[in-house]
């Protein structure tokens, strides 16, 4: 950063002000697209996506998803055809400038294909606009090299932040993985942008948290539990980034898109018609979860088949994120799990487990455990008493995931 100026001051005052307000919009219509698509596409008005999923006849569902593909092959194959090469966050943080058309159009193919159903997170659509802003606006004002990537970092955040109702994740994210870095200037900026952001909104975006869990207390059993699965979901959370990795890898090149997103989609719309539980961003599966009441075979089904069409769609071409799906499916085996610990040494909610599990395993899939950690206590308005086994199980995975990780690169068997 410049010496501190009164007009330098100012001017990013205003300029971080401007972002804030920026990816606080783009939260705030994400939002409303992806629920307006939902009610239209499956015919409901009141309750959650869940609601509208059982409500809707299993044509609809069908229909739906195919109707998701073809949009997503065909929306994708044009963009990546003839627009401009698709700039990444990362990249804009490293000082690419993000090309305005190619950026709005796949973000909004993003929230089309989540609110029709897909199987893919809907968070990477608001940070990708958040970014786009804060570096138009960083051009803009003249601000330097250093000032713009704090600030596209903050707006990725930011826009993350407004569409979850999540400002202090919102912040560790733009920290902890986009900057990987602590200063005043950075944390200074985060905090504000994505705390303007959320504010902004919450015209639209509810200021409740994004599950309906329950308050848990602190018991021996709780934290035993902690220990010894928090490494297994590490491992289990590497498995997942992995294949999904391996999927990105896979996709189909040019004209292929079009036949095998389609069809792709559509085999998701099929499996819906017994288990309408996979569809959408991964909320539905994490919230059953969370509330424990259906049977385990239905949820340790639901799990397998949530990791697999979450690697589907990716593999067909989609773009999105993992962040939802990777709580849901952390959330979904800590259930299991704590369900069988349960037996051994009864007394613990298994939603307690849910938790403990969704944190440990998002922790180890985005590589961010501050984040991870934040996240799932924003999502679930938890208080402090459950920070503890939390954190021992977060620590676990994360240390549990680096080590496999590091000896796969360096070749150690």
């Amino acid at each position: 950063m410049p010496r501190a100026t009164t007009n330098w001051l100012a001017r990013l005052a205003i300029v971080s002000l401007l972002v804030g307000v920026g990816a606080g919009v783009a939260g705030l219509l994400v939002t409303a697209f992806l629920h307006a698509i939902q009610h239209v596409a499956y015919g409901y008005s009141e309750g959650t996506f869940l609601d509208g999923l059982r409500q809707a006849s299993p044509a609809t569902r069908v229909i739906a998803l195919t109707v998701a593909g073809l949009i997503g092959a065909l929306g994708w194959w044009a963009l990546r055809r003839w627009a401009r090469s698709f700039v990444s966050i990362e990249q804009s943080v490293s000082g690419s400038r993000m090309p305005t058309f190619v950026t709005l159009v796949n973000a909004a193919l993003q929230v089309v294909i989540v609110g029709l159903g897909a199987s893919i997170g809907r968070e990477l659509a608001p940070r990708e606009l958040g970014a786009l802003v804060a570096g138009w606006l960083s051009e803009r004002a003249g601000l330097s090299s250093r000032e713009r990537r704090i600030l596209v970092a903050c707006g990725a955040g930011a826009g993350l932040a407004a569409v979850y109702n999540v400002p202090l994740a919102g912040a560790v994210f733009a920290i902890e993985i986009l900057l990987a870095e602590v200063s005043i200037s950075t944390v200074g900026l985060a905090l504000g942008t994505a705390g303007i952001a959320t504010l902004v909104a919450r015209i639209v975006v509810p200021a409740t948290p994004l599950y309906d869990v329950p308050q848990f207390t602190l018991s021996a059993s709780m934290v035993a539990w902690s220990v010894i699965v928090g490494p297994l979901m590490g491992l289990g959370a590497l498995g997942f980034v992995r294949f999904a990795n391996r999927a990105r890898e896979w996709r189909p090149k040019a004209r292929g898109i079009l036949l095998v997103m389609p069809a792709t989609f559509a085999a998701v719309g099929a499996v819906s018609l017994a288990f309408p539980e996979i569809l959408g961003n991964g909320r539905v599966l994490g919230q059953i979860a969370f509330d424990a009441v259906d049977p385990l075979s239905l949820l340790a089904a639901l799990v397998v088949l949530k990791v697999v069409v979450t690697v589907g769609t990716i593999g067909s071409g989609a773009a999105g994120g993992t962040l939802t799906p990777s709580l849901a499916i952390g959330a979904a085996l800590g259930a299991l799990a704590g369900a069988a610990w349960d037996v051994v040494w009864p007394g613990v909610p298994v939603g307690a487990f849910a938790l403990i599990g969704a944190a440990a395993f998002l922790s180890s899939s985005m590589r961010a455990p501050l984040t991870a950690l934040v996240l799932v206590i924003e999502f679930t308005d938890q208080g402090p008493s459950i920070l503890v086994p939390m954190i021992l199980a977060v620590v676990g995975s994360v240390a549990a995931s680096s080590v496999l990780r590091d000896r796969r690169l360096t070749g150690v068997d």
